[in-house]
């Protein structure tokens, strides 16, 4: 009987929000844990709190996927009393792995904006990234004899590479000569090593990529060559990949007048009060988002024609950038992110249908209303 590993969980999510998508003052992966430990299930959250873990451990699960990183500054000891180390002392002495998946997951479409903008009521189609993510397409170049052309092409095309927005399988190749001569030790695919040069028709062979796909690309490309040493050239683009970035901006079904689309928010995400700048009394439909602190993304929401921009830990003086062009809204961090549990939950489960995934019940949120 296959025995699931924790590895074998981490790395789908690894795969689904490479950790080459997370801000540089981030901690996302396994930050607790043996990775080749057998895991018993998986228990999803929002944050790392004692009564989270505990659940883990009365329902069986030994890895707990956490968006927020416990573990969050650097630490110089487990020694004392504060909470991470009370809680990562627990972890590690009940065999409770940790795993998040934090800025990674904010940074493509599929990721905790999507959930986000499911449960405002955005539509489907023709949502996009507010803010794209800069170098995040890569671009290779190899070449190929004829005969292997389309074998080294087909593997590339199954690693990953050549998408190109709704497009897959995209490349470009141009025909030439190639030349070498193998030297003493060689042990050439084409040619002998008497010393003489060798003459090749080859093909250029030319494909995008995720930057973060690159080594498995390597490995695909070496793997389906036929040379011994592989030519190829990889580069960094300034294209922006349409997945990659900050925040999502979409439309509602129809235009809501501004106190319906509050009342609205207020139903689907369970609120007692949301914070905005003043009301601009109109119809609103464009909205932008942005699950956690957003308030970076209020000029790119503004330039994009957004009516609204709906997402978290916005300051005082945040609200003056707003200036008459837009309707900020500040819903709260937690119930801005907490579909993002759910969420996490759906893909595991989507990979591993017959495996043990649970959404914590415990609710994490640390800020109390009054109202």
């Amino acid at each position: 009987m296959f025995k699931m590993k924790i590895f074998d969980i981490t790395s789908i999510l690894d795969h689904w929000a490479s950790h080459s998508l997370q801000e540089d003052y981030d901690n996302a992966g396994l930050l607790s844990g043996d990775p080749e430990a057998t895991c018993t299930g998986t228990l999803c959250c929002l944050d790392i709190t004692q009564k989270v873990l505990m659940e883990a451990l009365e329902t069986n699960c030994n890895l707990v996927v956490s968006h927020h990183p416990i573990i969050f500054k650097p630490l110089k000891s487990l020694a004392g009393d504060s909470m991470v180390n009370r809680l990562l002392t627990f972890a590690i002495k009940n065999n409770l792995a940790i795993y998040a998946i934090h800025t990674n997951l904010d940074n493509i479409i599929t990721g905790v904006n999507m959930a986000f903008a499911n449960k405002i009521g955005l539509l489907s189609t023709n949502r996009y990234i507010l803010d794209y993510k800069k170098k995040q397409i890569g671009k290779l170049y190899t070449y190929v004899p004829k005969t292997h052309y389309l074998q080294v092409r087909k593997a590339l095309f199954e690693a990953g590479a050549g998408k190109i927005g709704l497009y897959e399988n995209c490349s470009f190749s141009t025909s030439g000569t190639g030349t070498f001569r193998p030297m003493e030790g060689a042990n050439p695919y084409i040619g002998t090593t008497d010393g003489l040069m060798e003459t090749v028709e080859e093909i250029k062979l030319e494909v995008v990529f995720p930057i973060w796909m690159q080594q498995t690309l390597l490995t695909a490309l070496q793997t389906a060559h036929p040379y011994e040493t592989v030519a190829y050239e990889m580069v960094s683009t300034e294209n922006i990949h349409q997945d990659y970035g900050s925040g999502i901006i979409g439309n509602l079904t129809n235009p809501l007048s501004e106190t319906e689309f509050i009342s609205q928010l207020k139903t689907n995400f369970s609120l007692s009060i949301i914070k905005s700048s003043p009301l601009l009394h109109k119809k609103v439909q464009k909205i932008a988002l942005c699950g956690g602190a957003g308030s970076f993304l209020i000029p790119h929401a503004i330039r994009q024609g957004a009516d609204v921009l709906v997402s978290s830990d916005l300051k005082y003086h945040d609200y003056f950038e707003a200036d008459g062009k837009i309707l900020l809204m500040d819903i709260g961090h937690y119930e801005s992110e907490v579909a993002t549990i759910e969420l996490m939950a759906d893909y595991i489960s989507s990979k591993f249908p017959n495996f043990a995934v649970l959404k914590t019940s415990v609710i994490t949120n640390p800020v109390q209303y009054f109202t």
